[in-house]
């Protein structure tokens, strides 16, 4: 759903279909319709751009609702962001994060943003791409290893965060006080991952639907190539890769399954000692739960597909000392003809290729002849 902003309340409303930036990583309040219990639920999430979120203590016991423009305490000033959730749902938003108050600050909910303060919100924000442009040239004139990938500025305008990334350690000092020189604004530097970076900037992935980071995960675990091969996919890095560069997170999501999956299946370098020879494992299907096996361990040769519980039949027999004459495959010999049919059942995708061999056949044939009688010359 896209959200605009209703002047009149100062709160962001529904207009179309489309996710807006501020509803990423958003959590579906299932207690919704369920009356608040302010005195036991003060704190509020507050979203601010992409993915930055923070928990605010409504001290004020402001009447909030769910898209609000809010303005919130910060250091310096204030800052500018929308509710997302609020009432019992943040507790347990906030157990899940590990927020520890001991160590995060408690800060508070001023007041729902006026006009002015949207107004200068909406003016630091247009501030941020040309900032991001002129910053990223300002660190190559420094020599620094490192990409600044989005500038975030504080809803009062006195403060800007600058999200880079980097492989080393960088010494920004100096770059920190050419960026308040050139921008006359505190300036924050925060380091972030290939992975958040694609999160923040967004995207549409391989799948057709939005990126996962940038929709609904909130940590992000280390993906391996084991993943790739337990699954057995093709180890092909364009293919595996996400926008990101790094390997795609949706690899681990069916991992635990195909890990348990393969627990089922005998190991890959048991050989069937069958009466016409050995044969080596090939590959196999998990789904159909088939495995198939060559005749030669290199390569393949007189492929034979075996159902799961036929191979353990086969090992038990090779381990009290029998060869298997007989196997039950579910392969066939004989390759199945393959015909393209479209809806209307006109036949083959080739019919239309024979026909005009044939019709230019009899053109070639019938030209240079003079029409008979009583007949006319077809044009």
């Amino acid at each position: 759903m896209d959200y605009i902003l209703d002047k009149g309340n100062n709160r962001l409303t529904e207009a179309g279909c489309r996710k807006s930036s501020w509803q990423m990583l958003s959590v579906y309040d299932w207690l919704a319709d369920i009356p608040i219990d302010r005195e036991t639920t003060q704190y509020v999430e507050v979203q601010f751009k992409n993915t930055r979120k923070g928990y605010y203590l409504n001290s004020n016991n402001l009447p909030l609702e769910k898209g609000d423009i809010v303005a919130v305490e910060s250091n310096p000033g204030h800052d500018i962001g929308t509710v997302t959730l609020q009432g019992y749902l943040v507790a347990l938003q906030m157990k899940k994060n590990g927020y520890d108050f001991s160590r995060n600050e408690v800060r508070r909910i001023y007041r729902k943003a006026k006009q002015a303060d949207i107004e200068k919100w909406e003016e630091s924000k247009a501030k941020e791409h040309d900032a991001m442009l002129r910053s990223r040239q300002i660190a190559k004139d420094l020599n620094l290893d490192m990409k600044i990938g989005d500038v975030e500025y504080q809803g009062d305008g006195n403060k800007a965060i600058f999200y880079y990334i980097a492989d080393q350690r960088v010494d920004f000092r100096e770059l920190i006080k050419v960026l308040a020189d050139a921008f006359h604004v505190r300036i924050e530097m925060k380091q972030i991952g290939a992975r958040q970076e694609a999160g923040r900037i967004g995207g549409t992935g391989p799948c057709g639907r939005e990126l996962c980071c940038s929709t609904f995960m909130t940590n992000f675990q280390s993906v391996g190539t084991n993943a790739a091969r337990v699954q057995d996919l093709s180890m092909n890095p364009q293919k595996l890769a996400g926008q990101c560069a790094k390997l795609k997170c949706c690899l681990n999501y069916e991992f635990d399954n195909y890990v348990e999956a393969l627990k089922e299946f005998p190991g890959k370098d048991v050989v069937l000692d069958t009466a016409n020879g050995p044969y080596y494992f090939f590959k196999l299907d998990v789904f159909a739960r088939k495995m198939t096996y060559s005749a030669e361990k290199n390569f393949p040769k007189d492929l034979i597909e075996i159902p799961l519980d036929e191979v353990w039949n086969i090992i038990r027999a090779n381990k009290s000392g029998k060869s298997v004459s007989e196997i039950q495959t579910t392969s066939d010999s004989a390759e199945p003809e393959i015909s393209f049919e479209n809806a209307v059942g006109e036949g083959s995708l080739t019919r239309f290729d024979r026909a005009g061999k044939k019709r230019k056949k009899n053109r070639n044939h019938n030209r240079g002849q003079r029409p008979q009688n009583g007949e006319e010359e077809s044009r």
